[in-house]
């Protein structure tokens, strides 16, 4: 899944080469706008790229820290249930100790 958006953003900024050179070659003869219209295609499709890795990485981490808050869920799920069964067996102990207590 990953690959196909990225290769989705490539071909997008592909695209916006294309057409921007397109619009380039119709303006050749002001060279000082075909190469401001180069250089902001290019920083364009730069910042694009950019923003879709940083989304990218963006969504790893969440991924990854809402696996970390499962786990520690789950271990503290596992404890929790662990003392409740510790306190419950103490408790059974103390009630038969004195149940024991008063029938004697």
């Amino acid at each position: 899944m990953d690959e196909r958006n990225n290769t989705r953003d490539i071909l997008l900024a592909v695209i916006l080469v294309i057409s921007t050179l397109v619009m380039v070659v119709r303006l050749w003869q002001d060279w000082i706008v075909a190469l401001a219209t180069g250089i902001m295609m290019v920083s364009l499709a730069g910042l694009i790229l950019s923003l879709c890795r940083k989304f990218e990485n963006l969504e790893n981490s969440v991924n990854t820290r809402d696996r970390n808050m499962r786990m520690n869920l789950d271990q503290l799920s596992a404890e929790i249930n662990g003392k409740c069964d510790d306190m419950s067996a103490e408790v059974s102990e103390v009630v038969s100790s004195i149940a024991r207590r008063m029938y004697r």
